[in-house]
């Protein structure tokens, strides 16, 4: 994509003053400080974006929460109709964020499509869960009573979002908590802070058209300090946080402290099971775009391929073969499958990565390194590695955001193998691949993966908003998108009614007077 497209998909979305700081929507920035975006695509400038300020940051909760009453008291369903509106402004503005999203974050452009057709998606599920709220009635012990539950908003929503999903995370999260009655407030990750800004003036465009407050989505552009605004507030009853499990744990002992609610969403060290049994060419397919889409930087990524020692070598073999063909240069070229690390960062780590594994006696089967050279200006490309490791390697154990696949053998029954994929800290995503039904089964029993979630036949990534997304252990519990994921961001309450002219206690107990 040349860089006149660029400056076009940024002017579509609203964004104009590009590297002289830009605002949009319910945004109060500080005149001090700035974040600089810069693209992994080329190494180049983007925009230059204002900070929020601490008194900045309260005129956004002011704002949030004079919103709070008015969108709240409106009916669900009239909540879903705004929600669809935002839906369908995503449809005609796909293409321009698909490709900011490509740019400022490095991930291909038909990901970049892929993760506004997520939004797309969490809308229209939105849409017809705002017709579906529904409590439960139950039986009263006694007589002359009805009980039952019902859900009312929280309030103002606090996310905190990664850079790599700068867009589809913090829709899960808004279109749930919008038909549920909350507001929002957003913290986007200083690393993609324009896709932040876009989406912000997409849906400031539905409030306005709508006569609705701009409060209902407000932005906070910063680093982890202004992170801490959302944290440490207490007029915040839920944050909703997506990052490392270093990060994550340190959400969740802050808002803990203030007892509020937390839904987290960390780090993965996701495994493909590989038995005899499985279907090698769906094998290698799953686990390249496991381990290699997105650069190996989705929290779902594939990290480690458990294959069974019979077909070991096999494996080995397709998957060297299929990385001999992979193309890696700038997403916004079609072409390619792999583009740029998120930055120089990351790429260092990547080298860590690569040399830890050697030193604790691991060997490299697919080369890896930094690329150079025309088109690879930016110093964020690298290429895919796969080395054979120990799932006791302390690397392995760790989750590097980075394309490296571990292959690990095992002997015996599928019970070994399970054993191996569970003995890690993570719990988020992971998958089988057989074709005997006794072993798909077991891995999906309570004996089976510890995960949130569980595949057979398919990897470890590309969650559809249809079920709930979220893991366990380090992974933090949480659940977004679909299923009943919705709760989280409402408040239950049980309500007994009295019918009669008498007033019996519960469990039998007498009170005459």
């Amino acid at each position: 994509m040349t860089a006149f497209g660029i400056q076009e998909a940024l002017k579509d979305l609203g964004i104009k003053e590009v590297n002289k700081g830009t605002s949009s929507g319910s945004l109060f920035f500080s005149d001090k400080e700035v974040i600089e975006s810069f693209s992994p695509v080329d190494g180049k400038l983007i925009a230059k974006i204002t900070t929020t300020s601490k008194e900045s940051y309260e005129k956004v909760l002011h704002s949030a929460s004079d919103a709070f009453a008015t969108w709240s008291n409106k009916p669900a369903p009239l909540r879903g109709e705004i929600v669809r509106q935002f839906g369908e402004k995503l449809r005609q503005k796909k293409e321009a964020l698909g490709k900011l999203v490509s740019y400022e974050m490095g991930k291909s452009y038909q990901e970049g499509l892929g993760e506004v057709q997520e939004m797309i998606d969490i809308c229209d599920f939105a849409v017809g869960l705002s017709r579906q709220l529904h409590g439960l009635t139950m039986h009263s012990e006694r007589p002359g009573h009805r009980m039952y539950e019902q859900y009312h908003p929280l309030g103002i929503v606090g996310i905190i979002s990664a850079f790599n999903f700068p867009v589809a995370v913090w829709a899960w999260n808004t279109a749930l908590a919008w038909i549920s009655g909350d507001v929002c407030v957003w913290k986007p990750s200083e690393k993609t802070p324009l896709c932040g800004i876009a989406c912000q003036n997409i849906i400031a465009e539905v409030l306005e058209e709508n006569e609705l407050p701009e409060g209902i989505s407000c932005l906070i552009n910063g680093n982890y300090t202004v992170g801490e605004f959302l944290t440490k507030d207490t007029r915040i009853p839920l944050i909703s946080a997506t990052g490392s499990t270093r990060m994550g744990k340190i959400v969740a002992k802050e808002v803990a402290g203030r007892l509020g609610k937390t839904l987290l969403e960390l780090g993965g060290n996701n495994a493909i099971v590989v038995t005899p049994d499985a279907d090698i060419k769906m094998t290698v397919i799953g686990a390249v775009f496991g381990a290699v889409g997105t650069a190996g930087q989705r929290c779902t990524s594939t990290r480690r391929l458990i294959i069974h020692e019979s077909i070991y070598d096999k494996v080995k073999e397709a998957l060297t073969n299929a990385y001999a063909q992979l193309r890696i240069g700038n997403p916004l070229n079609e072409n390619n499958h792999v583009g740029p690390l998120i930055d120089t960062n990351a790429v260092k780590m990547y080298n860590q990565a690569l040399d830890k594994v050697t030193t604790e006696g691991g060997k490299i089967i697919v080369e890896g390194g930094v690329l150079q050279g025309d088109g690879y200006e930016s110093g964020c490309y690298v290429k895919p590695a796969i080395a054979e490791a120990k799932n006791d390697f302390s690397i392995v154990q760790q989750e590097t955001f980075a394309p490296i696949l571990y292959l690990i053998k095992y002997d015996g029954d599928v019970t070994n193998a399970i054993a191996i994929q569970n003995n890690v800290a993570q719990g988020l995503s992971s998958a089988i691949m057989t074709n005997n039904l006794r072993e798909a089964e077991l891995f999906l029993s309570h004996a089976g993966s510890d995960c949130g979630i569980a595949n057979v036949n398919i990897g470890t990534s590309g969650a559809e908003i249809g079920g709930a997304f979220g893991g366990e252990k380090d992974t933090g519990g949480g659940r977004e998108s679909g299923s009943d994921a919705w709760k989280v961001y409402m408040r239950r309450q049980t309500n007994t009614i009295n019918y009669t002219t008498k007033l019996p206690l519960a469990q039998g107990i007498k009170f005459d007077l």
